[in-house]
């Protein structure tokens, strides 16, 4: 039997384990006590510290500061230059895309922005991090955190079990879509195949030849990986059905408020995405903003959410996702090791990020939005807009600036 297969039963071992282990021994502080003297950032305000007092060298951090400032996305200039807010370059990154109308909110972006997190406290910022801005792929992360607080919670029992089991819905009722499990959804090695608020799998990032890639037969699930908008909206889509409530309302309740995030931010669907569950309308959210919608979010509010993944999934004295989960989200795919659950990039043999440790990982969206999290130097780094080609020279003067 697989490790996922065994997950459920293991999760369950896990707790047990920690219950029922030894006391701390004398002179060490209980698990309370170290998580008080852990800081935690209290709704609406945030300490700040001195790069000094925070292991920088200043004048070195200044220098990553700079660097990332200065190599702002060349995808476009801030949106607000344009007097259409839905003429976006959006539309022209995937202009050669069939299907690529626009069906969910879009909105102009501002300008560079970044925050550093070390220790729990903000040690420097730049631009404007309290500003609601799209997040693109991040929402994929938003997403697997909804997905794992569902698993936590019993909604689903197994990560290897079938969607088309859990959830009875046409979209997985083909005999191919059938054999799809959730952690097939999750690493994006579903292959799943079909139309979905009138946008087919085949259509989104096709390559140069769309119609090659109409005609390609379906993989099996779980052979091969493609980063693929519309099999994420598939899996929120799922994701709702097992929930039966909005997906942002879970999200909002059960992580998002317990961390101290904003009310500001958002999560989007898009005009046609409405399903009935139980009687009720409800918008099933996008997993990004590749047709528009997804998480608007301010770079205060993502940082919060890197502080998160920092600390294990806890906060405070609470575990808002499972030391299980978190475990899940940082295996390597077998067939893309640099991918865990979506959607965190994992550095590993160091690949992405040859300055970072191998167990640093990010979440990414388009643009670039970037949260960077790293355990080994206790660091939480958010930078938007910066070009994703120049990330891993930032990441290498950011950690060149630790003392």
């Amino acid at each position: 039997m697989s490790f996922l297969a065994r997950v459920r039963p293991l999760h369950a071992l896990i707790l047990c384990v920690i219950a029922l282990a030894s006391p701390p021994a004398i002179g060490q502080a209980p698990e309370s006590a170290e998580a008080d003297a852990l800081y935690y950032p209290p709704k609406g305000t945030w300490e700040t510290v001195k790069p000094a007092e925070a292991g920088f060298d200043a004048e070195k951090l200044e220098t990553a500061i700079v660097f990332a400032r200065e190599h702002e996305t060349r995808l476009d200039p801030p949106l607000s230059d344009f007097a259409d807010a839905r003429n976006l370059p959006l539309t022209l990154t995937f202009s050669t895309e069939p299907h690529n109308t626009l069906i969910g909110p879009v909105k102009p972006r501002g300008a560079m922005t970044g925050v550093i997190v070390r220790g729990g406290r903000i040690v420097a910022q730049w631009g404007d991090p309290a500003r609601v801005d799209m997040t693109f792929s991040i929402t994929k992360s938003f997403l697997s955190a909804t997905v794992g607080l569902a698993f936590d919670r019993g909604l689903i029992e197994d990560v290897n079990g079938r969607v088309g089991v859990d959830v009875p819905i046409e979209e997985f009722a083909t005999e191919h879509n059938g054999r799809i499990t959730w952690d097939h959804m999750l690493r994006q090695t579903s292959s799943w195949q079909g139309t979905l608020w009138d946008k087919p799998d085949w259509a989104d990032r096709p390559g140069d030849t769309p119609w090659a890639e109409f005609a390609r037969e379906p993989a099996a699930p779980g052979t091969r990986w493609k980063y693929n908008d519309v099999r994420v909206n598939a899996l929120a889509l799922a994701a709702l059905h097992m929930w039966r409530r909005p997906l942002p309302e879970a999200l909002k309740e059960h992580l998002m408020d317990p961390i101290g995030a904003s009310d500001e931010w958002q999560w989007h669907g898009y005009e046609n995405s409405w399903v009935n569950i139980d009687g009720t309308l409800m918008q099933s959210v996008s997993g990004g903003g590749h047709w528009g919608g997804g998480v608007f979010i301010s770079g205060i509010d993502l940082a919060r959410f890197g502080l998160l993944a920092l600390r294990g999934g806890k906060w405070r004295d609470k575990q808002i996702l499972s030391e299980v989960w978190m475990t899940l989200s940082r295996t390597p795919t077998d067939i893309k090791p640099t991918y865990g659950y979506m959607n965190w990039f994992l550095n590993t043999g160091q690949e992405l990020l040859p300055a970072a440790p191998a167990s640093a990982f990010y979440f990414a969206g388009g643009g670039s939005n970037i949260v960077y999290v790293d355990e080994e130097n206790d660091l939480v780094a958010v930078i938007r807009w910066i070009d994703r080609e120049h990330l891993a020279e930032f990441i290498a003067l950011l950690l060149d600036a630790l003392n």
